[in-house]
């Protein structure tokens, strides 16, 4: 089904604060991608299940290939993090329901730039840009339920525990349960 809100697409960049932005992924981008996943993937590899799939720059190519055409029709973007001007990671809207007015996050980051409050900063924009630009209701992330470390994002952004998913996602060589977080406009209205 084609957005019917085209108008209300997310913006292809976004300002987080200085020295940190999120720029929509081009094809131009590949190498650097391909890059950073290919010197982080056994750090990724922990709770990431497509890094199998991304094997050469022209496999990132293709994804963001679909990731530029899951944008034109309304259902999705990502964003390359960069900081200081060097790409370090990716955030971006898995999906979007225009219907229901809500979106589900995803993001990771490289080894060395982890912990340090990052992502947070980039979910927070994002999840603002959602409710304050495109006119979204409810902003979702899933986590498997030992990543801690998301687990405190999604804690740090105000967002509640709706469930748990039992053997929601493949992981290489075993199933892993998920959480599921989720915070709505006026929630966040509520903590601000």
């Amino acid at each position: 089904m084609e957005n019917r809100y085209k108008s209300e697409l997310p913006f292809p960049v976004l300002t987080v604060e200085e020295n940190l932005e999120l720029h929509q992924m081009r094809i131009n981008d590949a190498e650097d991608f391909y890059n950073l996943i290919n010197s982080n993937r056994q750090y990724l590899k922990t709770w990431l299940p497509w890094l199998d799939d991304i094997n050469s720059i022209n496999d990132e190519e293709k994804f963001i290939e679909s990731t530029l055409n899951d944008y034109s029709r309304g259902i999705g973007i990502h964003y390359g993090v960069k900081y200081k001007g060097q790409m370090i990671g990716n955030v971006g809207l898995n999906w979007i329901d225009y219907n229901n007015r809500s979106a589900g996050v995803g993001y990771w980051i490289s080894e060395k730039y982890a912990g340090r409050g990052i992502i947070t900063k980039c979910c927070k924009k994002l999840m603002d840009h959602c409710f304050y630009d495109i006119n979204l209701h409810r902003f979702v992330l899933e986590v498997a339920v030992e990543n801690y470390p998301s687990i405190g994002i999604a804690k740090n952004l105000g967002m509640r525990l709706e469930g748990k998913s039992v053997d929601r996602e493949w992981l290489y060589d075993h199933f892993t349960d998920s959480f599921l977080f989720a915070i709505t406009i006026d929630e966040v209205k509520q903590l601000n």
